[in-house]
Formats: C-alpha cells, sequence, structure tokens
C-alpha cells in the first residue's frame, strides 16, 4: 500500500502522486464509488488517498482538509467536487471575450467563504480594454478589495502582472477556477512553459471561449507549489446552504448584520435593518446584495 494525492481525474480513472514522485494510475472499486456519496466525482484532484500499486486500486480516502464543490448538472447527482485540500482559489474573470457575470463570482465567492477557502480574484486580459473597461476593473477591483479579497488585474498576453500571480502561488495548492475563456490554461502556459497546455481563440460573434481543458488536473509551478486547473464552467450554482446562514458568506453583510433591529434578519424586507441601509448609502455595492437576494430566494443564477 503507498500514500498519495489524486493530481489527475477522468471520471473514471485517476492519477496519482506518491512522495517518491511515483505516478499511479488507478481505478475506484465500485463500492466505494456508491457508498453513500452524492457527488459526481467521490474522489477529487487534491485528494490524499491509498493505494494498491499492484492492482491500481484507490482503497481508501483520507478525511479532507476542505473542498469547493458546486451543484452538478448531471441531475442524478446532487453536487461536483472541483478541488479538495486546498491552500487557496484563484477566480480567473474578464470584463469582454467573455464577460463574467457579477453573480457568478459572488457565487463562486459564497461558496468558497462555506468551506473556508481564501480566494484571489484574477481580471485577465486588460490589453482588451478601453478606458470604459479600465475603469470597471479598477471598480470591481475596489469592491472586492474592500470586502477582502485581494485582486489583481492583469494580462496574460503581454505579460503584465504575472510576477505578482508567481509571488501569490508560492508554496501553496492553488485552484484556478472561472468561465471557459477567461485564461486558465494560457496562464498556465505562462507560469510553466513546459506544460504547453492547449489553448483556442475565443468566438468574437459569440464571444465565449469552449472548454479546452477536459479534466481537472494538478501542475507543479515554478518555485514550489501547485495548481489545479479545472474545466471551464459555464456557471456556478451553490448548494448545501442553509437560508439562515447565507449571509455569513458575504464578509460585509455580516459585518454590520449585528446593527440590525432584529437579531434574526434576513435582510430582505425587515424594519431598521442594518444591511439595507449600508446599500443605500453604498457602504455595501448593489450587485452584491442583489446576488445575496438572489441565493436567498433560491433563484437559479441567469448566465448568458
Amino acid at each position: 500500500m503507498r500514500q498519495g494525492t489524486v493530481i489527475k481525474s477522468t471520471g473514471s480513472r485517476y492519477r496519482v502522486l506518491d512522495d517518491t514522485g511515483t505516478i499511479y494510475d488507478c481505478t475506484i472499486r465500485g463500492r466505494f464509488r456508491t457508498r453513500g456519496i452524492r457527488t459526481t466525482n467521490p474522489v477529487a484532484v487534491g485528494d490524499h488517498v491509498t493505494i494498491d500499486e499492484q492492482d491500481g486500486v484507490i482503497c481508501a480516502l483520507t478525511p479532507r482538509r476542505n473542498y469547493i464543490i458546486r451543484r452538478a448538472s448531471n441531475l442524478s447527482k446532487e453536487s461536483q467536487i472541483l478541488a479538495a485540500n486546498i491552500d487557496q482559489a484563484f477566480l480567473m474573470v474578464t470584463l469582454k471575450m467573455p464577460t463574467t457575470p457579477v453573480e457568478f463570482i459572488d457565487r463562486f465567492l459564497a461558496s468558497a467563504e462555506a468551506y473556508r477557502i481564501p480566494v484571489c480574484l484574477v481580471i485577465n486580459k486588460s490589453d482588451l480594454y478601453g478606458t470604459d473597461e479600465m475603469e470597471t476593473a479598477f471598480r470591481v477591483k475596489s469592491v472586492y478589495e474592500k470586502v477582502g479579497y485581494p485582486v489583481y488585474i492583469i494580462s496574460v498576453k503581454q505579460d503584465i502582472g504575472i510576477d505578482q500571480i508567481k509571488k501569490a502561488l508560492e508554496g501553496k495548492v492553488t485552484l484556478i477556477s472561472g468561465n471557459s475563456g477567461v485564461g486558465k490554461s494560457s496562464l498556465l502556459n505562462r507560469l510553466n512553459p513546459s506544460l504547453s497546455l492547449k489553448t483556442e481563440d475565443i468566438s468574437e460573434y459569440h464571444e465565449q471561449g469552449r472548454h479546452v481543458t477536459t479534466f481537472p488536473e494538478m501542475h507543479p509551478v515554478p518555485g514550489g507549489g501547485y495548481v489545479i486547473d479545472t474545466p471551464g464552467i459555464r456557471g456556478f450554482g451553490v448548494i448545501d446552504f442553509d437560508r439562515n446562514e447565507i449571509y455569513h458568506f458575504f464578509p460585509e453583510i455580516f459585518r454590520l448584520s449585528s446593527g440590525c433591529r432584529f437579531y434574526n434578519c434576513r435582510h430582505l424586507n425587515e424594519p431598521d435593518c442594518a444591511v439595507r441601509a449600508a446599500v443605500t448609502s453604498g457602504a455595501i455595492e448593489q450587485w452584491r446584495y442583489k446576488s445575496y437576494v438572489s441565493m436567498m430566494l433560491g433563484e437559479s443564477p441567469k448566465y448568458r
């Protein structure tokens, strides 16, 4: 038996790296796959596992330190684990070619908050932005940094801001996520040219990317540390949220909630709500509050 870390998952087969640097191609037993686990992938990239190297089988899964999860598109299952045992997540977004909806950002951030995973926002493709887009980029940066999230404005194509990213990745296991076409694979190629990951141009007509990364995979980065590249996702459906706890996952709302008249205020229509007063005054950004209300009402996100 050997201990190792899952570095790639295709859904039916897994690549496992042990501490000697040896890689094993493995499967999981059927009873392990269906043992009360309501996810599309009971084993995820980043999981620490025990394997039988002779049979190429994953025998046991070490309890996870954390993971980040989203509602699965496969309706027969409840959820999809994007990655496990990570130190931080980088959410890559773009303001054009394609445009990342702010509700997508907020739902990702709320899920990360729920599982206590620090997140950095990475606004890519600054080389495409005119004056209006750059103003929007700095506005987005200001709003999210005020909440407590580091924000980087970069251009992978022009190598702008990449040194900041390299420093932030050093010695950590980082999930990189985002919509299709925002430049995740291009960034990883810039960080580690030996990867030679496939990239594709964005359709100018649809302004949307196509899935280039097919399966989640962990890659080493220079300076120490690993990044987990994931397939681009169109939307981010949250799961397992108690409506009474959703405000906990919006840090600015949580900070002000103690000022509400009622201790169980939901920050929707209650009188003397400190949160709604902060939205009116501009202390809380309106789009963040709208994302919160959408989640409270159980609405499906309206993405492009």
